[in-house]
């Protein structure tokens, strides 16, 4: 075969059909055979790729290894992609063995490690302070009597959380007078991987530079109150003034020169100052942006970036020019009304609360018809799970949709809460309703 390779290091599961689409469009565009490389594979990833190869990015010899068992198709790899947390550094590294185009291997560690990259600000904070850009105090602990100790010396409050974890798992916010056993206890689970405590951003409202190589945009995160700032929504485009647009640019062009980013994808998670003048980076990250924003991208400003991503891959991509939004879009987190167990079998055959709810929303907007669209909606999980009514992570609600409001009788911030409220009444509705028996899963 001389066919040219894309190979893919690494994949979140839920991200499936993303690696299927760029699997589509680097056999259509490039003619390319797909070679996948992930840890204990199944048969759902040898549906997705060409070949696929169990390797553990997280092995100290990733590299090393995967350099051995790619060697004899060397001349063919054309193109690499890097898609998960896990492998930021180690696939970079693998690319850059095998002499593969990609963002740095040595600086990619701070967008895997929490604790690195706020070890990474602090070693230029003067020159990120010069830039109004926040670096909080931080602290690896280890033990309770550690945690004591930073909130002792951050009374007003702090943030405790996995070193390196995504989808908000394990982040806890601690408040004058909180149980600090009782946070500990919650972060227990991550200790072997670490743990750390950072000072309290004193910025309430959260945004993220996204984008792919010099091509960026900024979303804007709606996110949960309370002990659990988990993501609720996801809104595009973000609702900003001139000088906010600025600042979080700045901010987000910094965290991705920190972590080596220059030609591959970004998300850089960054809250804003109320009078739009200063930032804090939360987290950044080297691969795309999750909660559909790339999907979101693509309904707003037309472009496909995943298309762009192998076309960038394999030194194809073209000027895209400057992003006009043509409409807005949201991705909404959708939970349960009180404690429950759950199941999307629980929902009767015929029933689509999800529809039910934009309907209603639409209504309660007085938006006409053709103003608030469906584009996605998926189950988190097709598992019988206990969830709770006040969600503690990502992976602790029941579904998630995507909706397109074109016009302006609305905006797509009033529509994520309306649209909440909406579909708890009609899940509810939905599991009221007689439904036959169904299979013990």
């Amino acid at each position: 075969m001389t066919a040219p390779i894309l190979l893919i290091v690494d994949y979140n599961l839920s991200r499936i059909d993303e690696v299927r689409h760029l699997r589509d469009h680097a056999r259509e565009r490039h003619g390319a055979t797909v070679v996948l490389i992930r840890a204990d594979p199944t048969a759902a990833d040898h549906a997705i790729a060409d070949e696929v190869i169990d390797l553990d990015p997280l092995r100290d010899d990733f590299a090393e290894m995967g350099e051995k068992l790619l060697g004899d198709r060397r001349e063919r790899i054309r193109a690499g992609i890097v898609f998960s947390d896990n492998a930021v550094r180690s696939g970079a590294e693998l690319l850059e063995r095998l002499g593969v185009p990609v963002d740095s291997a040595r600086l990619a560690e701070g967008a895997f490690s929490k604790y690195h990259y706020r070890l990474d600000e602090a070693r230029v904070a003067g020159l990120l302070a010069a830039q109004r850009v926040m670096v909080p105090d931080f602290a690896e602990i280890a033990s309770l009597d550690q945690l004591r100790d930073f909130a002792r010396d951050h009374p007003e409050g702090f943030v405790v959380k996995p070193a390196a974890e995504g989808n908000n798992r394990g982040v806890v916010v601690v408040r004058p007078g909180d149980d600090l056993t009782a946070a500990f206890a919650e972060v227990l689970p991550y200790l072997e991987g670490g743990v750390i405590c950072e000072e309290l951003i004193p910025y309430r409202r959260e945004f993220s530079f996204d984008g792919l190589g010099p091509l960026a945009f900024l979303t804007e995160k709606i996110s949960a109150r309370g002990r659990y700032p988990v993501e609720i929504a996801q809104v595009l485009p973000a609702g900003v003034d001139e000088h906010e647009r600025a600042t979080l640019e700045r901010a987000g062009r910094q965290a991705n020169w920190l972590v080596g980013q220059c030609d591959g994808p970004f998300h850089n998670e960054i809250k804003l100052s109320d009078d739009g003048l200063r930032a804090a980076v939360v987290e950044p990250n080297r691969r795309p942006a999750g909660m559909k924003i790339w999907s979101l991208a693509r309904w707003v400003y037309g472009i496909d970036l995943h298309h762009r991503w192998v076309d960038t891959a394999f030194g194809t991509a073209a000027d895209a020019g400057r992003l006009v939004p043509g409409c807005s879009a949201a991705t909404v987190m959708l939970g349960v009304g009180d404690d429950r167990s759950f199941c999307p079998d629980d929902v009767p055959a015929g029933a689509d609360p999800f529809a039910d709810a934009v309907r209603a929303t639409a209504e309660r907007l007085g938006l006409g018809d053709g103003e608030l669209t469906v584009t996605e909606f998926s189950w988190v999980s097709p598992l019988r799970r206990d969830l709770h009514a006040v969600p503690r992570d990502n992976a602790d609600f029941a579904a998630q949709g995507c909706v397109v409001l074109r016009g302006d009788r609305a905006d797509i911030r009033t529509v994520v809460h309306a649209l909440r409220e909406d579909w708890s009444l009609a899940l509810d509705r939905a599991l009221a309703l007689p439904t036959p028996a169904r299979k013990a899963r």
